[in-house]
This record gives C-alpha cells, structure tokens and sequence, in this order.
C-alpha cells in the first residue's frame, strides 16, 4: 500500500504576451503584487509561433516569461489561472484582450501549465481548469512531448527553463536545510 506525502512545493511560472511592451510590464508588476517579487525575467521576445491570437489581439505580439522567487503549493494552479483570468478580462478592450497571461509551474520532473481547455492529456483539476503537461524532465534536460506547443518546445525555452528548474533545485536545498 502507498502512504499519501505531501510534495515538495513547486515553482511558479508565467507567460505573458501581448500586443505592446506596456501591458506586459504592468500585468508583470500585477502578478508581482499577487505573488511575491519574480526571480527571473525574460527579456522581450516574438510571440510569432502561430497566429491563433491575432483575430482577437493584433498580428505583432510580443512575449516575456518569469518565474516567482515564493514557491507554491501545486494544488493552488487553478486559483491562480482564476485570478489570471480576471487580470485578462479586467484588461480587455472591446471583448478583445490585450494580454494572454499562461500561469503554469516547474518542479523536478516536469513543467504543467493551466488551461480551461480539456484534452486527452489534460487531467481535470477543478473549476473548470485543467492541468497540461507541457514538458518532462528526462535524461538532465527537460524534453517536448508530442502534444508540447511549438513555443515550449524550442531549444531558447528549453534552455531558459532548465536554468529555472537549477535555481528551483537549490531553493528546495536551501528550504531543506532551514527545516532541520
């Protein structure tokens, strides 16, 4: 018989894109206030992987990715993709938004992202959101799984993300070692 443990806290990631580097900043300074200060930064970068989002959000969208200094209780993803959500919705413009915020978190094996839309890979948490694993840890690097977004499958997120998961690894140390 397994005993139920409780896991390690994991790490708490964001995409955010949009049309402008101005709502970017302010939603970043908006997850900031909701979540503790970020630890990493991307630097501005192309969203130009598909062009779903430009009917509802212009054609030059622009990205930036971050990861939160606190940990998080994973079973809190769907709150935060509620609150992410109204962040979206608060922003709008005409039904149209004017920034794309995709909260997700790393731990030791793999990257899960929130998503309200369910799929085959896509377990059900609750209220209506869904956990989408993106990515796994395999062989000291994270890899893309056949279903994996173009955009988190390429080498640069690749790259960035497993410098992520290292300061991940060492915060669960350090906490480790303030817990004896």
């Amino acid at each position: 018989m397994s005993k139920p443990m409780q896991t390690p806290p994991v790490k708490l990631v964001f995409s955010v894109f949009g049309p402008a580097t101005g709502i970017l900043n302010d939603t970043i300074n908006r997850l900031s206030a909701l979540y503790g200060q970020p630890d990493y930064i991307s630097e501005q970068m192309p969203f130009d992987y598909t062009d779903y989002y430009h009917p509802e959000m212009g054609e030059k969208l622009v990205r930036r990715f971050l990861s939160m200094e606190q940990l998080i209780r994973p079973e809190t993803l769907p709150d935060i993709k509620l609150a992410t959500n109204e962040i979206e919705n608060e922003t709008a413009m005409d039904h149209h938004r004017l920034v794309n915020i995709d909260p997700g978190y790393l731990s030791q094996a793999h990257l899960i992202l929130a998503t309200g839309k369910g799929y085959t890979h896509r377990p059900y948490l609750r209220d209506g959101i869904y956990a989408d694993l993106t990515l796994i840890y395999q062989g000291k690097k994270f890899c893309a799984l056949p279903w994996t977004y173009p955009d988190y499958a390429d080498e640069k997120q690749l790259t960035m993300l497993n410098a992520i998961r290292s300061r991940y690894l060492l915060q669960l140390r350090v906490a480790r070692t303030d817990i004896k």
